[in-house]
């Protein structure tokens, strides 16, 4: 046995005295060395919010111990769509829906002034406050877009929604959970999907609940997630109503393709891990593996 590969058992050791579980391994992670052949990804749930940067890594380890040009290809083809749907890959998993007719924000620009700063300091991060801002004004876009787009049928309806003409739409609470500190320059990416079927029987026929999860570019993962609850109020009456039928029907419709393509994506993920773990065992992560060191 040669050096490298006392040295790639001697590493790999420790891993095999854990138990391992697919319930519980993060997405991204492999199989011990231990298995033949690459095992079936389970479907995703929850997506590790690192996934994107992991599969690169994943990727660049393949390459650097060395590939054969059939898998140069094939690496190359998994990161010009990683590189292209990254987006969908994340949100779109989700079942928020990404198209250019549904998205709230799209690749906004993070102003300096949007971070936080001191006198005595150096400006720091994105300052909280922002975040709500990002999502208040993603939910318009929200609107607008069933208004323009989706149901034009009934657009005075949906676009006095942000007013207070009439009927309306007001927000109860809202919470945000931050994932990291975004900082300038970078640009957001905002969504929202609604958060229960519309036609459960635990949905309130006088308010809704959505979610949105604000994306960094420059980082290609979530900055933040946000839990919005919206109560349908008549300014007339001063009171809370019930959804309209034009609002139920297009938020059944919305459900419907929320799941359609969260089932879409994730399937994709999977593909993509598949494809990923084969590039392993065809190069580092097998018995006989000799790393490609290149010739004098």
């Amino acid at each position: 046995m040669n050096l490298i590969q006392t040295l790639r058992r001697q590493r790999l050791t420790p891993l095999l005295k854990q138990p391992i579980t697919s319930s519980t391994r993060p997405i991204s992670s492999s199989p011990a060395r231990c298995e033949p052949r690459p095992a079936a990804p389970q479907k995703p749930q929850e997506i590790d919010p690192r996934w994107l940067t992991l599969t690169k890594h994943r990727i660049g380890r393949c390459m650097t111990f060395g590939l054969k040009p059939a898998q140069v290809h094939e690496a190359g083809e998994i990161l010009r769509l990683i590189a292209k749907d990254w987006r969908e890959l994340i949100a779109g998993s989700e079942g928020y829906l990404t198209d250019a007719t549904r998205r709230g924000l799209y690749r906004q620009s993070v102003a300096w002034g949007e971070m936080e700063s001191c006198i005595l300091t150096a400006p720091g991060h994105v300052n909280n406050v922002t975040y709500v801002r990002y999502a208040e004004t993603a939910r318009v876009y929200f609107t607008r877009n069933l208004a323009v787009h989706v149901d034009p049928a009934h657009k005075r309806e949906w676009m006095d929604l942000v007013s207070s003409k009439g009927f309306g739409i007001i927000l109860r609470s809202i919470k945000i959970d931050y994932k990291f500190p975004m900082t300038y320059p970078d640009n957001v990416t905002v969504y929202h999907k609604l958060t229960h079927d519309p036609e459960s029987p635990h949905s309130s026929q006088y308010a809704f609940h959505l979610q949105a999860v604000i994306l960094s570019e420059s980082r290609q993962r979530p900055a933040a997630r946000v839990h919005e609850d919206l109560v349908t109020y008549d300014y007339k009456k001063g009171k809370k109503t019930a959804l309209p039928p034009f609002m139920l029907e297009q938020f059944k419709t919305t459900w419907a393709l929320q799941e359609k393509a969260k089932k879409f994506w994730q399937k994709r993920i999977v593909d993509i891990e598949s494809r990923v773990r084969n590039l392993e065992v065809e190069s580092w992560d097998r018995a006989d593996a000799v790393e490609d060191m290149g010739t004098a």
